[in-house]
């Protein structure tokens, strides 16, 4: 056993937790070994994806220029979702661990504790980039040879490269814009970074071949044209994964480097950032308590509570805004297809219902699950009834506030498209919200992006609830009177889950 206090004993401390973590998000505190036969129907069924993907690429020998290019695509765009992980753990790093105190009261340098939970965070963003990525590896493998192996040590040397760059560039926002904007900057950067690449990718697709495929455009004449000869070295991550050991072993040494020179710059400095969110964390709560109470009534104040929590609510800013993002480019597919217009106009409705039962589904769990003080929320002088309508009106309001500017855009376009997207929005909206209020269960805000493992049958309905109100909506746009049944099937599957719901009040 290593001892206490040494690099190695914190280390097995700190991915014992991330291992603890894990298992509560996946298994909601439920049997891990239904988790692990999940994983391994899973596992089967994404080979059988993979094989169907990249079989035909398996004996690939001596790639050319075109094939470099749609690699080395690819490797960017796995490269930005993994920085965008990587900042978001970062960024949880400073603000949610609250254990500062203890760290720095312990007899031991700080600085080797950050630096190990630096690197805990690298081999987190390594290991998740390298389970997605193995059936495709595993198939190209088989059918390919053996050098495909090499991939995982790609992907690998790729994910500690975007976790050196998350921490450099998570502190320099501490030191350049401080704690009190880093939180919900980092988050939203985070959301932006992993979502950006793909939709210009898309963008790029849909303008040239009017399609979605990222593969098309990266293959596509102009942009091989420009491209760097076969021998530059922006084509090492491109090589590294087709094989070439000296490749690897340069990708390798080269990311190696990069993450050790982000712990010894970042972590002497990572106690200074984790204290100072702290500290800014402490100072709100003492302006909180010089504030002057207004009088109003106790619906209003709940409200109000909701919609304050919400808008401190960084993690949510960022989850919301990725949801957001990805709908670009089908929205933008779907106006080029079919011109300017009002005819336009009625695709894009379905898109913005499709949205409003996203952002609703979140924010009903957090006001109506997330609740951190249940117990001084019922000494309210309101009944539990009023109390749900007071959460409610506040998700309602929230998306309201949202999607207001984009409906009044819409109505310049086509006045009766604006007007079926505000009832589908709202019925979306409600139908999420009511979702979450006969699954309602106990559970703390922090725990918002795990809300997907609490019930799994309240996520199924909610997503379906979202697409039929979305077919309602776009079949009504277009004139069509079958979009009632797709509004009656979404009834019936909200009264089917009040059926099984838990909750009968």
């Amino acid at each position: 056993m290593s001892a206490p206090g040494s690099l190695a004993w914190f280390a097995h401390h700190e991915f014992r937790l991330m291992w603890r973590d894990w298992i509560a998000m996946m298994t909601a505190g439920r049997r891990a070994r239904t988790l692990f036969v999940a994983l391994a129907i899973f596992a089967v069924f994404m080979h059988g994806v993979a094989f169907l993907v990249v079989a035909r690429f398996a004996t690939l020998a001596t790639p050319d220029k075109t094939a470099l290019v749609v690699i080395t695509g690819s490797v960017m765009l796995v490269w930005s979702l993994m920085l965008s992980q990587a900042m978001e753990s970062v960024t949880r790093a400073f603000y949610a661990r609250s254990d500062l105190d203890l760290i720095m009261s312990s007899p031991t340098m700080a600085r080797r504790l950050f630096a190990v939970r630096i690197l805990a965070i690298a081999v987190s963003v390594m290991a998740m980039a390298t389970l997605i990525a193995a059936p495709f590896v595993d198939v190209l493998a088989i059918a390919g040879g053996l050098h495909w192996l090499g991939a995982f040590g790609a992907l690998a040397a790729v994910g500690a490269m975007a976790a050196a760059v998350a921490v450099l560039a998570t502190t320099a926002m501490f030191a350049v814009i401080g704690p009190k904007r880093t939180r919900l900057v980092a988050q939203i950067v985070a959301a932006v970074i992993g979502a950006v690449f793909v939709i210009v990718l898309q963008l790029a697709a849909i303008v040239s071949s009017g399609t979605l495929s990222r593969f098309t455009v990266l293959a596509s004449q102009p942009i091989v044209a420009i491209a760097p000869d076969a021998e530059s070295v922006l084509w090492l991550p491109a090589r590294a994964i087709l094989g070439d050991p000296a490749a690897l072993a340069g990708l390798i040494v080269l990311s190696l480097a990069l993450l050790a020179v982000s712990v010894v710059i970042t972590a002497p400095r990572f106690a200074a950032c984790a204290l100072a969110a702290a500290s800014h964390a402490q100072a709100t709560v003492r302006q909180r308590r010089t504030a002057n109470f207004r009088t109003t009534s106790p619906l209003a104040l709940l409200r109000r509570k909701e919609w304050t929590l919400l808008w401190r609510d960084p993690w949510l800013a960022s989850q919301t805004l990725m949801q957001l993002l990805y709908l670009l480019p089908p929205a933008f597919l779907l106006w080029r297809s079919f011109g300017d217009g009002p005819g336009a106009a009625v695709l894009l409705v379905p898109v913005l219902v499709m949205a409003a039962g996203q952002l609703g589904g979140g924010l009903a769990w957090l006001a109506i699950s997330g609740e951190d003080a249940p117990e001084l929320i019922a000494t309210a002088p309101l009944p539990p009834v009023r109390i749900l309508r007071a959460k409610v009106e506040a998700v309602m309001g929230a998306v309201i506030v949202m999607f207001v500017p984009l409906v009044i855009a819409l109505a310049v376009v086509s006045p009766f498209s604006a007007i079926v997207a505000t009832i589908g929005i709202g019925a979306s909206a409600a139908s999420a919200t009511y979702v979450q209020l006969c699954f309602r269960a106990q559970a703390r805000r922090s725990q918002f992006r795990r809300r997907q493992t609490s019930s799994r049958i309240a996520t199924f309905i909610e997503a379906f609830a979202s697409i039929g109100c979305a077919g309602a909506a776009a079949l009504a746009a277009a004139g069509y009177g079958v979009a009632v049944v797709p509004a009656v099937l979404t009834v019936g599957l909200l009264a089917g889950a009040r059926a099984i719901s838990p909750q009968k009040g």
